[in-house]
């Protein structure tokens, strides 16, 4: 498989992964907000069992706003771009491990392979940004070499 249809395959991943928290998100705010409805209105002022509910939905609203920001993030990667150096979209092989720089979404498998996709706003990124094929950098105290970036 070429570097190109790794990379790919990556975003897909990520995409897929992304689309399931969205849709797990919906889910869960439906499910509060048909049990806020099913419970009805507050039995006195001191009934506060719907508005956790509610509060809850609106939780999962948030986190449902966060997760759609990042898929619109992750459709700014050019899959079709291979990078010369460590930056956004870029597949970075090191002596540790194999990164996908997009957002935050930790281990991925493709082609029985283990990735981890991590966010330009993690201190990781900012340790490797701009990195080059045999470049070297030092992270939490131990040197790490960038074998091969795409």
């Amino acid at each position: 498989m070429n570097k190109l249809e790794i990379k790919k395959k990556l975003f897909d991943a990520c995409i897929n992964r992304q689309n399931e928290v969205i849709n797990n998100l919906k889910d869960l705010m439906k499910d509060a907000q048909e049990s806020a409805n099913d419970y009805g209105m507050p039995k006195d002022r001191y009934d506060s069992y719907r508005m956790q509910i509610l509060r809850k939905r609106d939780m999962y609203g948030q986190q449902l706003e966060k997760a759609l920001e990042e898929i619109d993030v992750l459709k700014k990667i050019d899959i079709s771009k291979e990078n010369k150096e460590v930056s956004f979209g870029s597949v970075v092989f090191t002596d540790e491990q194999k990164l996908f720089i997009s957002i935050s979404i930790g281990k991925v498998e493709v082609e029985g392979e283990t990735y981890y996709a991590v966010s330009v706003k993690v201190p990781f990124y900012e340790v490797i940004k701009g990195k080059k094929q045999g470049d070297t950098f030092e992270f939490r105290g131990k040197q790490n070499k960038v074998l091969e970036v795409f």
